[in-house]
């Protein structure tokens, strides 16, 4: 369970973030992940070369390390979420390249610059499952990303093949897929901002219940569907921020509305699904703002202060979630 956004100020500046909803134990930290830096790919320990350094959110276990969020050095940022149901890998193919799903991200964030070059470049590769350490599954993935441009795309692959789907909403949830959420906002067309007015039921007057009458439709639980729908009105309708400040502030209201408490959400294992952090990303800056379930208090990492301090991974700290 994760909800992700895009978020443009009046200035131009475009803002990525996301809700790390999740079930399972996680440590996610912060690292910095230098230009040059080359590693090896889990599908075909091929070596991969990194074209941009940048700063991501992640983990790592077992000697894997796997990114959830992130931002490049281009202003080229991305995320995975959970895709349950729904996501397919596909078998090997000789004339396409092999990226693990686990290593999709990094893959993506050390070589593109912008939407455009993840486009050119996914028509090249085949993205292939592998056990996680943390799910001990080929966990089912998707992503979304996004650039300084504001433009933002899907990353879904399904039994149907690989789909990169434009995102005019700039909204991302989990199952189902991406245009089944997209035609099902069209059920909900009858919310607004505004007061419903006074109204006749035969001789009866019906007036609404104070100020929010309009609003009385959108949903209020944590399903995927209600997420997203519920992060597309509120995303679509406040007011535009007129500066990175109010930008920030905004993100965070915003995903104050899908945040998780620990004890709404159980699985049938028993445990919490709860938001363990929200992030956002100045994608103009490459600064990350984030804040923890157990820190309200909004931190702020940028790659800018540490981008020369290595040529190997480098490691700024756990978060408390």
């Amino acid at each position: 369970m994760c909800t992700a956004i895009t978020l443009q100020s009046i200035q131009g500046e475009n803002f990525f973030g996301r809700t790390m909803d999740f079930s399972h134990p996680i440590e996610p930290g912060l690292y910095i992940m230098p230009k040059n830096y080359e590693w090896y790919g889990l599908a075909t320990k091929k070596k991969h070369i990194n074209s941009y350094s940048f700063i991501c959110m992640g983990q790592s276990a077992d000697g894997m390390l796997g990114f959830f969020d992130g931002v490049n050095e281009r202003g080229f940022a991305a995320a995975v979420l959970y895709f349950a149901g729904y996501a397919y890998y596909d078998l090997p193919i000789d004339n396409k390249e092999q990226i693990a799903s686990l290593d999709f991200l990094q893959y993506i964030l050390g070589r593109c610059g912008s939407v455009e070059d993840l486009k050119k470049r996914l028509k090249h590769i085949r993205i292939v499952g592998v056990q996680d350490p943390v799910t001990k599954t080929a966990a089912p993935l998707h992503w979304i990303a996004t650039d300084k441009s504001g433009k933002c795309i899907v990353i879904e692959q399904t039994k149907e093949g690989l789909r990169v789907i434009d995102n005019p909403i700039g909204v991302m949830a989990n199952s189902p897929d991406f245009n089944w959420h997209m035609t099902n906002l069209r059920n909900y067309m009858t919310i607004s901002t505004k007061q419903q007015e006074e109204v006749y039921w035969g001789n009866v007057l019906l007036t609404p219940f104070g100020q929010g009458a309009g609003t009385t439709q959108l949903p209020g639980g944590f399903t995927s569907p209600e997420r997203f729908l519920r992060t597309s009105f509120i995303k679509t309708h406040v007011p535009v921020p007129q500066n990175s400040s109010e930008a920030i502030m905004t993100c965070f209201h915003i995903m104050n509305s899908v945040f998780i408490p620990k004890g709404i959400v159980i699985t049938d294992r028993g445990a919490y699904d709860y938001t363990k952090y929200i992030a956002f990303i100045n994608t103009n800056t490459c600064e990350y703002y984030f804040k923890t379930y157990e820190n309200n208090q909004i931190m702020r990492a940028s790659l800018w202060d540490y981008n020369n301090y290595s040529t190997k991974p480098l490691f700024l700290g756990k978060i408390p979630v």
